[in-house]
């Protein structure tokens, strides 16, 4: 389980405490929005459903992999503390923020291709050699 946020409402909530926050202070910034990363990925492929049809169904394509060393199973984020000093709270719920971030990605392929192309090949991060 983790708790999704969406990239600017991260930004938003790094800004109010650099604004209005205590100096020393922690803030923790959370999105309200547990969910686990099968059901991130099956939104996600419900997303490209609708706007890449072509390659529906889309969650054909999610294959499962053994958990790496040391996966955390939940992380739990309160941030009642951020809302109730600073007034932050998420501008975007968990569904608009996905479809923007898939809709970014679908408008801006050479960003992937290059990430794709590089050191990063899609291979399977977080994994020691004795694991891989």
């Amino acid at each position: 389980m983790r708790d999704w946020l969406y990239v600017d409402d991260h930004c938003r909530a790094i800004d109010a405490a650099l604004e209005r926050g205590r100096p020393g202070e922690v803030y923790t910034v959370g999105g309200n929005s547990e969910m686990t990363n099968l059901d991130v990925v099956k939104a996600v492929c419900a997303l490209l459903d609708q706007r890449r049809p072509g390659g529906a169904p889309h969650d054909r394509l999610i294959t499962f992999v053994a958990d790496r060393p040391g996966h955390d199973r939940r992380y739990a984020i309160d941030a009642t503390k951020i809302r109730a000093e600073l007034g932050w709270r998420p501008a975007m719920t968990f569904t608009t923020g996905l479809a923007a971030t898939v809709d970014w990605y679908l408008a801006n392929p050479a960003w992937g291709e290059r990430i794709l192309s590089g050191a990063y090949r899609g291979e399977r991060l977080g994994l020691g050699k004795e694991t891989a």
